[in-house]
């Protein structure tokens, strides 16, 4: 049978492609956008953003000697034709599952992943420690650094650029541009203006003037700077990055072989100062079902390669906590004008899509800038509004400073709405919501709640609403909820009190989040054991119900919490209650089930719960370690 990718088939490394032609990288082009369809349609996946770089890629690899040159990949999840080129294609149908390829760059999977990337603007500032490391060493390797438009929307990215032109002469940073409308100079007079200013001949009469320049009086240097820089604006655009420092190359495009090949080989010859290109790409691009859909095919499972059709997940009675959150926050909207919704461009993840639908006036997705959502939600609490900041655990993480210094401090009623609590599956660490209990607890006046269940999920929704004191968050994971009813408007929950949901003798459980369904199947297995034991869901990690754990531990030979975070969280926080009061004084036993004190690699999330020990069988080791093998032992023969 005759190979559909002859080329690629021949590519082991990037070495094998410095030598073709360019007929032959549009060819090969081709062929890795096939493979890489092929790949995400039996993994799933990011899709269309790798689609939109595969001919920049390609140019990459062939004009730059990766790895010895450094290539960083913003965010990663577009890096999956690199993964292809560097030796990673036996392995590429491995994408996302436990214990294959990640869906990011990372950096002990391969040399030619220098920096590992799951989150956005990264990229510009490793790449600036790379050139001053290179710098400091007195070697003449490249770096480039590929960025987003989206990407750029972050503070962080102009941070680096800002800092770039003092710190190296030779740094390269790639806008990958596929969202802005700018196709009308995308064509072959701005790809002959791109060629000419980064051309050799140009820069040579440009290195003449400015050497010629530095002789004159300051304030005639400054105007011939900007008459040159003005001139190639007027052609080129790019007058802002000019004004950070570097040398604005393009806009050209990002599909055509002709024009980056030779771009980016001028552009590898300058060494006076940093250079942007800007690249113009589309989303999805060669690939027909993902050219047509709304979002591109960003992210998939598995689907048919010849319809793009996805394949469906299993029929389920429960809605994702997700959209719990995201109706809820409409029936509380629909009674209070003064509830506003802000995302950090994650409108679909969060739910505030279907928010704004509802109240687009009152949703504001500020783009990848947590720091600006948080304060920006700080300042419509201090002015009287009711903001709910609807960010991922892992994207708040970002935010930090702002939580604490212009939230939590002023004292600020600020409402977080935390999805991804937890473990997330195939994103694997960069993207698990590990830690947010451990960093926000420790924040005076903050309230901290977990939702075991929907129905809870929407009781703590309401008792946000409600707090109008000091800031809250509450916490919900992926995934569908467990089928509970969730009543027509919620009521307020007491703060800071917990519930008991089962009531026993031996062993107490107390579980925070949605581990509750393990624990209540916990205590089944136990109480085969001839174990009785209580579980408790604690609601809040701050304020902590006091009373009710000094009640489990005065009551029970045992006492087990249960969490879906990091050490230094929950648990935690009940041990030094515990030890506050006395009440470990007196032999009680006590276990903390938390995440493991590790990054956990993607996997599907019941199998990295089960590694964790947070499933039910291992709430019950935890249990029967604590009560010791005489207690079992006399348990099972009563």
């Amino acid at each position: 049978m005759v190979s559909s990718t002859p080329l690629l088939d021949k590519v082991s490394d990037p070495a094998d492609i410095r030598d073709l032609s360019v007929a032959d990288l549009k060819r090969l082009a081709d062929e890795l956008r096939h493979e890489t369809v092929q790949a995400v349609s039996t993994t799933g996946g990011h899709l269309g953003a790798g689609l939109g770089v595969v001919e920049l890629t390609v140019a990459l690899h062939h004009v730059f000697e990766t790895p010895r040159d450094i290539l960083i990949w913003d965010v990663g999840h577009q890096a999956y034709p690199h993964k292809i080129l560097t030796g990673r294609r036996p392995r590429i149908r491995t994408l996302r599952q436990g214990g294959g390829l990640s869906g990011f760059t990372k950096r002990s999977e391969s040399p030619y992943d220098p920096f590992g990337a799951a989150h956005a603007a990264t990229s510009i500032s490793a790449a600036l420690g790379f050139c001053v490391a290179r710098d400091r060493r007195g070697d003449d390797n490249a770096v480039i650094a590929v960025i987003g438009d989206g990407s750029m929307s972050a503070g962080m990215a102009y941070e680096a650029m800002n800092n770039a032109a003092e710190s190296t002469r030779r740094l390269i940073v790639i806008l990958n541009d596929n969202d802005m409308s700018i196709a009308p100079p995308v064509g072959g007079m701005s790809a002959y203006l791109a060629a000419l200013v980064s051309g050799g001949a140009y820069q040579t009469v440009r290195k003449l003037g400015k050497g010629v320049a530095r002789r004159l009086p300051r304030p005639l240097k400054d105007m011939a700077r900007k008459a040159e820089e003005f001139a190639r604006g007027m052609a080129t655009g790019g007058t802002f990055f000019e004004e950070l420092g570097f040398y604005y190359v393009g806009p050209i495009d990002g599909h055509n072989m002709e024009h980056l090949v030779p771009v980016l080989e001028n552009v590898k010859k300058i060494d006076d100062g940093p250079v942007l290109i800007h690249v113009v790409t589309q989303k999805g691009k060669g690939y027909a079902p993902a050219e047509a859909s709304a979002d591109k095919l960003h992210a998939v499972v598995k689907f048919d390669v010849v319809t793009g059709q996805q394949q469906k997940p299993a029929a389920s009675n429960a809605p994702t906590y997700t959209k719990v959150f995201a109706s809820e926050l409409i029936k509380h909207a629909e009674r209070d004008d003064k509830i506003i919704g802000i995302t950090a461009a994650m409108p679909s993840g969060t739910g505030l899509d279907i928010f704004a639908k509802r109240f687009p006036d009152r949703t504001f997705d500020v783009g990848i800038a947590e720091q600006h959502a948080v304060t920006f939600a700080a300042g419509l609490a201090a002015d009287g509004m009711k903001p709910f900041a609807a960010i991922y655990s892992t994207f708040l993480q970002r935010g930090y400073d702002q939580v604490v210094h212009d939230v939590a401090i002023q004292g600020l009623p600020v409402r977080f709405a935390i999805d991804r609590a937890g473990l997330v599956g195939a994103d694997g660490a960069t993207h698990a919501g590990s830690f947010d209990v451990g960093y926000l607890g420790q924040l005076p006046g903050f309230v901290i709640m977990a939702a075991a269940d929907e129905a809870e999920l929407a009781h703590m929704i309401s008792t946000s609403v409600a707090i109008d004191d000091r800031p809250s968050a509450f916490r919900f994971p992926r995934g569908e909820g467990v089928g509970i009813t969730i009543p027509d408007l919620a009521a307020p929950l007491e703060v800071g009190k917990g519930r008991i949901v089962r009531e026993g003798t031996a062993v107490a459980i107390l579980s925070f989040g949605t581990r509750l369904a393990e624990s209540l199947k916990a205590a089944d297995m136990l109480a085969a054991r001839g174990l009785s034991a209580t579980v408790a869901d604690a609601r809040f990690a701050k304020p902590l119900d006091v009373d009710l754990i000094l009640r489990l531990a005065r009551e029970h030979e045992a006492l087990i919490t249960v969490e879906e975070g990091a050490v230094g969280g929950f648990g935690a926080f009940v041990l030094h209650a515990l030890a506050e009061h006395g009440a470990l004084d007196r032999g009680l036993k006590v276990r903390t089930l938390t995440l493991p004190d590790t990054f956990q690699d993607q996997d599907k999330p019941d199998a990295m719960y089960v590694s964790a020990g947070l499933d039910a069988e291992g709430i019950v080791r935890g249990a029967l370690a604590a009560l010791g093998p005489e207690r079992v032992s006399s348990a099972l023969r009563a």
